[in-house]
């Protein structure tokens, strides 16, 4: 979660031993085998930003929330990350549309946006994670707005989050989830004889 996580690789035997790696490192640090809001936020506020970073750990938790149930399951949390690490650009700019679609209607509001940039600006600047972005959270939502909102009334539909970011790599970049900022790593390999703890 906030601390390095195990990746999968998509490859035979080897896939199934780090999925098995990850889902005892998952079940150590969350016994139930659920994950609350305040675990996340606690979780992946010690990997990034610090306080900083918690309302950004609320839209996320609400993203990986697949079904809506206030929890996120193993299940759901490995989807996510692998995707995020190892999807197209098309997949991880449909997960970031759900980040951004907060009602879930289908389509993303200015207001929408510029609540989850104030919460990635917030956790950037605490974490010190990117250089400093000379745009304001709403300079920036207004010029991603420009840029994607090609039928001009005022949302983003999927289809012009996805054409517009593929279209702007400065867009794309803004928009992309980055598991960067939660310490998202592949785990060093080594022998499973020598070695059987929870990393």
């Amino acid at each position: 979660m906030g601390q390095a996580a195990i990746l999968p690789c998509r490859e035979g035997e080897s896939y199934i031993t780090e999925l098995y790696q990850w889902f005892r490192k998952f079940i150590y640090e969350c016994p139930s085998g659920l994950i609350t809001l305040h675990e996340f936020q606690r979780h992946f506020c010690e990997g990034t930003g610090g306080r900083g970073s918690a309302e950004y750990a609320e839209e996320i938790f609400r993203t990986l929330d697949n079904n809506g149930d206030g929890v996120v399951d193993f299940r759901e949390y490995a989807m996510a990350i692998s995707l995020l690490t190892e999807g197209s650009a098309v997949e991880k700019l449909r997960w970031s549309f759900k980040l951004y679609d907060k009602d879930n209607d289908g389509a993303i509001t200015r207001d929408e946006m510029l609540e989850i940039m104030k919460a990635v600006y917030k956790m950037s600047v605490a974490a010190s994670l990117t250089p400093p972005n000379t745009l304001t959270a709403e300079e920036c939502t207004n010029r991603i707005f420009l840029g994607l909102d090609k039928d001009n009334n005022a949302i983003i539909s999927l289809e012009e989050f996805i054409e517009g970011a593929l279209r702007d790599e400065w867009i794309r970049e803004m928009l992309e989830c980055d598991p960067s900022t939660v310490k998202v790593q592949r785990p060093l390999r080594r022998d499973p004889l020598l070695d059987d703890k929870v990393e």
